[in-house]
């Protein structure tokens, strides 16, 4: 197994190299690339007008903090983006599963990789100290967009309003590019109060155990519910429950505010977990909540290209150059 972490450091490798760019013009499809945080924004107002339709909420009295499973940073980085744009939001909560290296930077102001011990029999056996969870979307250790979160911060912060906007951006760069070779050459990096201070203006955080994360997926099962069709309980998935689990315990420390927990995933894609939080539930069959796309989908074929870490990035450039030249020879000859 390759860590996320390493797998995203291949993908910005790929976009830094001009070449591949210059014949083949990658992209992303997950929150590396901002158009993806863009169109994120969206579920931060959509789910201020939804309450505020429900008549729960009163917009001119009521305040709302909103909870968000976070691995890579990009959900809530649109989170913070809605905020700057206007919407009210007063705290975004930073809901993490054991690599929860974003919620140790805001208790200490240290972003530092976990040192394992040595013959340690924990899972977190991975490349640089990621540990494997019931909520695997989420096990990241260096999130690409925490860094553009303290561009930001670091715009704020380390210039003045009465400088230039390029010589803040410059600044901010700089400090971020400080940060980064740190991080990449001493396993972490420690910002100044100041900064940290700005930070926790905007965000709080709370770190979920996969025990946490399954009973939580128990508990809200039980919660009286009707859907449309019918069904009288709500299935979490173990990503959305993270963020279930932080709002809960939020709102047991802050009472008096709303809370929303952004749900970031559909149950059917991870049956291990759901089944083994409902597995004394009568009621719960998995077959009802997998949705028609997905039936028979392990009896397909399976299309996997293999590449060995020892090949690196060299490896993953020739297979994404191999294929791209045989997608585009097969193209040629249907088109004759």
């Amino acid at each position: 197994m390759i860590a996320d972490d390493i797998i995203q450091e291949f993908l910005k490798d790929l976009f830094t190299d001009h070449s591949l760019n210059a014949a083949h013009n990658i992209t992303s499809i997950n929150s590396i690339n901002v158009s993806r945080i863009l169109a994120q924004i969206s579920y931060y107002f959509a789910s201020y007008f939804s309450l505020i339709r429900s008549g729960t909420f009163d917009p001119s009295a009521d305040r709302l903090s909103v909870a968000v499973p976070t691995g890579n940073f990009g959900d809530i980085l649109a989170g913070f983006i809605a905020k700057r744009m206007g919407l009210p939001i007063l705290r975004l909560i930073v809901s993490t599963n054991e690599n929860d290296i974003i919620h140790r930077f805001l208790q200490t102001g240290a972003y530092e990789k976990p040192i394992l011990s040595t013959g340690s029999k924990e899972k977190n056996d991975h490349a640089g100290g990621v540990k494997e969870t019931l909520s695997p979307a989420m096990d990241i250790l260096i999130s690409s967009n925490f860094e553009r979160l303290l561009w930001f911060m670091a715009y704020d912060v380390y210039s003045s309003r009465m400088d230039r906007t390029e010589i803040r951006r410059d600044i901010a760069s700089l400090k971020v590019k400080e940060w980064q070779t740190a991080l990449k050459s001493k396993g972490g990096f420690s910002v100044e109060q100041e900064l940290l201070d700005a930070v926790r203006a905007e965000f709080s955080s709370e770190r979920v155990s996969d025990e946490e994360t399954l009973a939580t997926i128990r508990d809200v099962y039980q919660w009286p519910y009707t859907d449309s069709s019918g069904s009288n309980h709500y299935v979490l998935d173990p990503h959305s429950a993270v963020g279930v689990a932080a709002a809960l315990r939020s709102a047991e420390a802050a009472p008096g505010i709303h809370y929303v927990a952004l749900s970031t995933a559909h149950p059917a894609k991870f049956s291990r977990a759901v089944e083994r939080a409902l597995v004394k539930e009568k009621a719960f069959r998995f077959n009802d909540i997998l949705p028609p796309e997905l039936s028979g989908l392990d009896g397909l074929p399976r299309r996997v290209i293999h590449v060995q870490k020892s090949e690196g990035l060299d490896g993953i450039r020739k297979i994404i150059t191999d294929e791209l030249k045989k997608e585009t020879k097969e193209t040629a000859h249907n088109i004759t």
